[in-house]
């Protein structure tokens, strides 16, 4: 006879039909994974053939059918009417004594004797397919306690086949309602509500980056972040460099976490209860190092059995401390994608700011604005509009699909926003804080995910452009085509282009826009004059107590994300090359710069690093580097020193770096210079003997060359890389790196935009060259006719 129960040791992946996607992934890690360490509460599932058996004795299914023949197919305005008409006729119906047993005596099975709290979960037959995540669309019930309140939780999960959100989801999907039968997950609960708990996914899940574990946690039950009500922390882990060992952590990001959802004391023990989190929680982050490399190395475990990405939900229980993995799914959007083809978006031109949060995906969107309150305000939304609400729940689900973008106040990366903006392919800012204030009802706005990691929501209709590309047929030069990068919040998306790695990272972007902090003014904190420069770095470090820490984790972070992005190619970052006025811009800088009249030619690159002014803010600038290459395993960065005027400034930069523990050889660690002034040309050979390769920076060693100031708006004219003399400056330093066989490369605009200059530079056989990234498409064109016509003239 077939079974009404079944315990996780009795099932599999395999086992979707009887138990669904959620109870068979379970069953799976339980009987497969824990011997690899994860740790699995244990549980059991009722089966489909006892969900089919309950509708057959209760004379449901024809009366289902009929009420589900009376939907409205055409704007489903009465869904409300038949959801609530099938979830009735379940929750009127009665079990039968044997069913009713059954799960009972499997609950004092699995509590050996003394009832403990349980977690009942919804897990539907057709569930986590490909093409279907069925992400949010039944209820689970948690802290359920006693066999009466366990009967009534398993009933409330049958009857959640037919919420409003799960019939329209399937209608869209296109299943057949009767096809498809509820399972229910009974599983010993993780106490998180006193702990916490997140999800993960195995890929980075904007980008679609495979090399990287998304982690995200809460205070409390993770609902929270499902539902989007809070912004969660956030840590990115790189599986290449955690397989070997090394602290994987390349970034960690603090989440308000404003609200902690815990369970109500009351009877029923399923009530929950959703407090405001203690400042000092908020401004702790919800796993410790070694908690996240855990987590990270089990999710790294569950990826290589299931041989697929997976989005994955961890707790961690309050009482007793330990980890444990709740649920294991397949990442539903990005496996059905075509790696080679991208969509590139890009703003023409840009307006007043209304908003700003997290953005999911990276397209442009222009709409009207519809500001709505909850699910029910449904009618006022028109096809293609976009939704701006405080938070999306699954209750959301049946209207998402008419939107052409949503905008939410609350929620991170990993909420069910994000999840369902991915699978409908709109673009979605989640977790802006004050959209619904900032945006006015009914106004035309412009939504750009195209911008990294933050999206945008702009006033009025922008100009925008949409661009596919196909990366399968492009064919890759012989000379290296590399990229020229700042951003780290569009690695992931850029190391999918074709390159053969970073040519120059350059450091200002990310002190400017993550540091902020002048490295000076944190050392000498204490000297800092300016009240209020002090009380903006007070605020910016608030969690450090080492103020320098700061400066070295949120450099190391964003050079870090770009290091792995493009890992195990090269990556060279370029040490900082501020000028005096630049540096000065900086909180707390104005203190630690003196006045210069041309800044251009004055205390900037080499000859700062060893200088007391600032020496040591060169040696948090080491010490970040250090972090990257040693602790977190990024040994494929590399560094470059820029505007290094003499043979004897680069031995004395090399020696502060290795009196800061950066030290040339060591792991492998190469130190480039930039060929940027006359002296690096003419005496090419010397440097060559101190630096491991050059790096040509055409703007200005043209400028010097020429003695042009290309920031002046009255010698542009003059200012001209195709000029003779500029030319023949780059020639001989090619033609010296060559001849003492050091690795020579050229970054600049050139050549993507002059296919005549790609020609020049090839013909002088240069190793390398680095584009901007909107310029590295029609640069790998240049280049490739160059090489073409090289070969043509040589014959």
């Amino acid at each position: 006879m077939k079974s009404f129960i079944k315990k996780f040791s009795e099932i599999g992946i395999h086992d979707v039909a009887l138990v669904g996607g959620k109870n068979a992934s379970l069953g799976e890690m339980y009987n497969e994974l824990v011997h690899e360490g994860i740790s699995v509460p244990n549980g059991f599932a009722t089966t489909s053939f006892a969900f089919n058996e309950f509708l057959n004795e209760n004379n449901l299914q024809i009366a289902l059918n009929n009420n589900l023949s009376q939907l409205n197919r055409n704007d489903y305005s009465n869904l409300n009417d038949i959801g609530k008409k099938a979830r009735d006729l379940i929750l009127n119906a009665t079990f039968s004594s044997e069913f009713s047993t059954a799960i009972v005596d499997a609950y004092k099975t699995l509590c050996e004797g003394s009832y403990f709290e349980v977690a009942v979960r919804s897990s539907a037959t057709a569930e986590d397919l490909p093409e279907a995540s069925f992400a949010g669309q039944h209820e689970s019930f948690l802290n359920i306690l006693g066999e009466e309140n366990l009967l009534t939780a398993v009933k409330n999960c049958f009857a959640s086949l037919y919420t409003n959100r799960a019939i329209k989801y399937r209608e869209d999907k296109g299943f057949i309602h009767s096809d498809i039968s509820i399972s229910v997950g009974i599983q010993k609960m993780v106490r998180s509500d006193i702990g916490c708990s997140g999800v993960g996914f195995t890929l980075e899940p904007e980008s679609g980056f495979e090399n990287i574990i998304l982690l995200s946690g809460v205070w409390g039950l993770g609902e929270n972040i499902v539902q989007g009500t809070v912004t969660p922390d956030e840590f990115y882990v790189f599986k290449p460099t955690l397989k070997l060992g090394k602290k994987g952590i390349i970034q960690k990001k603090l989440g308000s976490k404003e609200k902690t959802m815990v369970y109500a004391e009351s009877n029923s023990h399923s009530s929950l209860l959703n407090l405001e989190t203690p400042l000092n929680k908020q401004k702790q982050f919800v796993l410790e190092d070694d908690e996240i490399q855990q987590l990270a190395k089990w999710a790294l475990i569950i990826e290589e059995h299931y041989k697929k990405a997976m989005d994955i939900e961890w707790a961690k229980d309050g009482v007793n401390n330990q980890l444990y993995i709740i649920q294991a799914r397949p990442e539903t959007v990005h496996q059905t994608k075509n790696k080679k083809v991208f969509f590139e978006y890009k703003l023409i031109e840009k307006s007043e700011i209304l908003s700003t949060g997290n953005a999911v995906g990276s397209k442009i969107i222009v709409g009207t604005a519809r500001v709505l309150n909850a699910p029910k305000d449904a009618s006022k939304l028109q096809e293609g509009e976009i939704i701006v609400t405080n938070t999306i729940t699954p209750d959301w689900d049946p209207i998402l699909k008419k939107s052409g973008g949503i905008i939410t106040n609350k929620g991170g990366r990993t909420s069910h926003a994000s999840i369902v903006a991915r699978e409908l392919g709109v673009p979605a800012v989640v977790g802006c804080g004050n959209a619904t204030e900032t945006i006015a009802n009914g106004h035309i706005i412009t939504i750009s995910c195209a911008e990294g990691k933050t999206g945008y929501i702009y006033k009025g209709n922008l100009p925008f452009e949409k661009k596919a590309l196909d990366f399968s047929a492009i064919k890759m030069p012989k000379t290296e085509m590399k990229l020229i990068l700042a951003d780290p919040d569009k690695a992931f998306q850029l190391a999918a282009y074709p390159n053969n790695g970073v040519g120059l990272l350059r450091m200002e972007f990310i002190i400017t826009h993550s540091v902020k902090i002048h490295p000076m003014a944190l050392i000498k904190f204490n000297e800092l004059k300016d009240a209020n420069a002090k009380k903006e770095i007070e605020k910016l470090t608030e969690n450090y107590t080492n103020k320098e820490t700061y400066f070295i984790d949120q450099l190391a972070e964003g050079i870090a994300t770009i290091a792995a992005a493009f890992y195990p190619k090269e990556v060279i970052v370029r040490m900082s090359d501020f000028k005096t006025n630049e540096y000065a811009n900086l909180i707390g800088g104005k203190q630690f710069e003196p006045k210069e009249q041309n800044p251009m030619l004055g205390f900037r690159g080499a000859s700062r690093y060893y200088h007391e002014l600032y020496k040591d803010g060169f040696g948090l600038e080491c010490k970040a580097i250090k972090k990257v290459r040693e602790h977190m395993g990024l040994s494929n960065l590399k560094v470059m020193i820029p505007f290094c005027r003499t043979v004897e400034e680069g031995k004395k930069v090399i020696k502060i770096m290795t009196d800061f523990e950066l030290e040339q050889g060591k792991n492998g660690l190469e130190v480039y210079t930039m060929v940027e002034i006359p002296s690096n040309v003419i005496l090419a050979e010397d440097f060559a003997t101190i630096f491991d390769g050059f790096s040509i920076g055409s703007n200005d060693l043209t400028q010097l060359t020429l003695g042009v100031d290309r920031d002046s708006e009255f010698m542009n004219e003059l200012f001209d890389e195709h000029d003779k003399a500029a030319k023949t400056m780059i020639a001989m330093a090619i033609e010296k790196a060559h001849k003492t066989t050091t690795k020579i490369g050229f970054c600049g605009q050139a050549p993507s935009d002059f296919p005549d200059f790609a020609e020049f530079l090839v013909n002088q056989e240069i190793d390398s060259i680095s584009f901007n990234p909107d310029a590295l498409l029609k640069g790998i064109e240049n280049t490739n006719k160059a090489e073409q016509k090289k070969v043509l003239d040589m014959h």
